[in-house]
């Protein structure tokens, strides 16, 4: 089996593989797959038969160098074959692992070829489109109040508010609200190798908007970028939310923008996976406030000797 690098150029070709993907993982949307790529992190892929195999390298941090569970638009892979993929690559680690593939495979001598451990802080936060389109109920009354405030100071209809899907013209004044908005943020991707490779993600999916095929939203402000929202489709009934930045200078302007991201960005799907909150206090707080209806547990497999 023969791992090659993958880049922007393979979206097409790997596209077919990702048909009916049922895992419901952040980590399995091929837009995502790649634009991840930085330095430290290096997506590579090999085509064997009806299935994709995907090995994340980690430049510095070997020790997080894994594999993911085999694509494949036909089938699911048992663990006796994960066992011998690993066995045949050298890859002992699978990350990603969802709960649900645990319990459909608990009789199949999952618990034989390897040693299970949860992965804390990558559990993904998965809601209702609608819940977070019309945001109706008393437990977001606070987020329609802070939506009210910012809509008496701006407006779509006077003009001051618009927003439109992002195209490859777009990208510059997109990337140069995300330098202003880490600035707000006081981030410094230099000392923080998580939200360096973050800030890389963000970026080659901004440059990459149409060839990866990500869904986009930008919003402007008397006529400057104050947010944006980058999603792809994750299953025949989830879409995944991978980035979204709003300016921290407008207030209510977030819990606006969020709403219009669930009625824009692929409202025939009944889910929106915002991702995991990696053990981030402020982002633990912020997803639980709006209501999850269900999380999904990541496993780690590690191949028993």
């Amino acid at each position: 089996m023969k791992f090659k690098l993958l880049t922007d150029s393979d979206y097409t070709t790997l596209k077919p593989f990702f048909a009916g993907q049922r895992h419901l993982l952040c980590p399995y949307s091929l837009s995502s797959i790649i634009a991840w790529t930085s330095e430290v992190y290096q997506p590579y892929g090999a085509i064997n038969g009806d299935s994709l195999f995907v090995y994340a390298n980690f430049t510095r941090r070997k020790e997080n160098s894994h594999l993911i569970l085999p694509i494949s638009p036909d089938r699911e892979h048992s663990p006796e074959e994960l066992a011998e993929i690993s066995r045949q690559t050298g890859y002992g680690t699978y990350w990603f692992v969802p709960e649900d593939y645990l319990k459909r495979h608990s009789k199949s001598g999952l618990e034989e070829f390897f040693v299970i451990e949860q992965q804390k802080g990558y559990d993904d936060y998965v809601y209702r489109t609608a819940d977070l389109a019309t945001l109706a109920g008393n437990r977001y009354s606070k987020k329609r109040n802070l939506i009210k405030q910012f809509e008496r100071n701006y407006s779509e209809k006077t003009g001051n508010v618009t927003i439109k899907t992002i195209s490859p013209e777009d990208v510059p004044e997109c990337l140069e609200f995300l330098e202003r908005w880490c600035e707000e943020r006081d981030c410094d991707v230099d000392k923080d190798e998580d939200l360096a490779c973050e800030w890389n993600a963000t970026r080659n999916a901004l440059k990459n908007i149409d060839a990866l095929g990500f869904r986009s939203i930008m919003l402007s402000i008397d006529g400057t970028t104050q947010a944006f929202g980058i999603a792809s489709k994750l299953t025949e009934t989830m879409s995944a939310l991978h980035f979204q930045k709003a300016s921290t200078q407008f207030k209510g302007l977030y819990q606006f923008f969020d709403r219009e991201c669930a009625r824009r960005l692929f409202p025939g799907l009944e889910y929106i996976n915002k991702e995991s909150d990696m053990g981030v206090p402020g982002l633990i707080q912020v997803k639980h406030s709006y209501h999850p209806v269900m999380m999904v547990k990541s496993y780690k497999l590690s191949l028993r000797e």
